[in-house]
């Protein structure tokens, strides 16, 4: 039971931390599809801050600062996943990607080209970089996804990078060795997107081509990096 004293500083932390509930959500909300709300994203911050707020053991170690952010990231990932806004259809078509990358860079020891990998799909390459736009635009932090998928929960410091949170994950040297093998384009792209948080636009503008264009290449990319660790699993 809290003590008058308690709920003041319960009340004073939530002011505290409110600023940041809204820069981690316009930090995701620039990530994601228009239909998203910020309000939304908000909301469940707030919920994150408030289990932080009643789950928060200063003898563990950890600020409350890092705590915090950890539980209001959490919470924001947790809404969005149960969203599932990307379509069944699109979600088997995205596998179907991942696969064909995954077999041809067995087969050619190499990353595949587009056209290869339209080729293997049996589709024109206008249609598989349409596929691409189409599963981009349902992919949220990814990295954050294929670490998830490994099993390996992302720690999410209070000034850290997505990019630098995934990469304290246990499969670090795997998707290092990953991203270094991804064709020089994308592995720019990733780079600034994730290292930098350029918005897509703005990768766009860095590398000269439509911001369409840089989530194909977006999707292509994490497709490649989930084909290397599904391989390494």
């Amino acid at each position: 039971m809290y003590t008058a004293q308690g709920r003041i500083k319960q009340n004073e932390l939530l002011t505290q931390y409110m600023p940041l509930v809204r820069r981690q959500a316009l930090t995701l909300q620039v990530r994601l599809p228009a239909s998203i709300e910020l309000d939304d994203l908000i909301q469940a911050g707030m919920v994150g801050l408030l289990e932080a707020l009643g789950r928060f053991d200063a003898t563990q170690g950890a600020t409350f600062a890092t705590f915090a952010s950890q539980r209001i990231r959490g919470a924001m990932m947790d809404e969005l996943r149960t969203r599932d806004w990307l379509p069944r259809s699109v979600r088997r078509s995205a596998r179907a990607v991942d696969g064909a990358v995954r077999q041809l860079e067995q087969q050619l020891g190499r990353a595949p080209e587009e056209h290869e990998i339209a080729l293997h799909l049996e589709m024109p390459l206008n249609e598989y970089q349409q596929l691409l736009n189409d599963t981009n635009s349902g992919q949220l932090l990814p990295y954050e996804d294929l670490v998830a998928e490994g099993g390996e929960p992302v720690s999410s410091e209070l000034n850290s990078s997505p990019f630098e949170q995934l990469l304290e994950g246990q499969q670090r040297q795997t998707l290092i060795e990953a991203i270094e093998a991804l064709p020089e384009r994308e592995k720019l792209l990733m780079a600034l997107y994730y290292q930098e948080e350029l918005n897509l636009k703005e990768v766009g503008a860095v590398l000269g081509v439509t911001e369409s264009r840089v989530s194909q290449l977006h999707s292509q990319a994490v497709s490649r990096l989930r084909a290397r660790l599904h391989d390494s699993a």
